[in-house]
């Protein structure tokens, strides 16, 4: 295990637009203020999504898209910087109309309505390539 002690810096909390995408609202924000390493939280409803699955097996995601209004019953992620841009690696459990649940990397998907909550870190995280899993990875 690799790990390091980080501060927590500054706390934002936002309303995510109708109709823009869920993931460039968060990573917006973090451009906005200028933010390199933060933890989010967010919750609320979009009216479609692409979920990304990691194959383990294949080293590759498999998306799969569902165009269907979906509650976010959670979202959880971080800021860090991938080939030095913002990214906001964002999972979230869906639920449909049933209660039926869906899980896995939100890779995109249209706001309904969401808010957010982001905790930012003093000191940059950056995602670099991890042989053994062959993700890019923070620390």
């Amino acid at each position: 295990m690799d790990y390091r002690e980080v501060a927590g810096e500054r706390e934002f909390v936002a309303r995510l637009g109708h109709g823009a995408d869920w993931r460039e609202e968060i990573e917006s924000l973090a451009d906005d203020e200028d933010v390199d390493a933060a933890w989010f939280i967010a919750m609320g409803a979009v009216q479609d999504a692409d979920v990304w699955f990691y194959d383990q097996d294949e080293t590759e995601y498999r998306e799969v898209r569902f165009d269907e209004p979906l509650e976010v019953a959670s979202c959880v992620g971080n800021i860090a910087l991938l080939d030095g841009e913002r990214f906001a690696h964002t999972h979230a459990v869906l639920s449909r109309r049933s209660g039926q649940s869906l899980a896995g990397h939100l890779d995109s998907a249209t706001v309904f309505a969401g808010e957010l909550y982001m905790r930012t870190f003093e000191e940059s995280l950056v995602r670099e390539h991890d042989d053994s899993t062959d993700l890019d990875l923070w620390l």
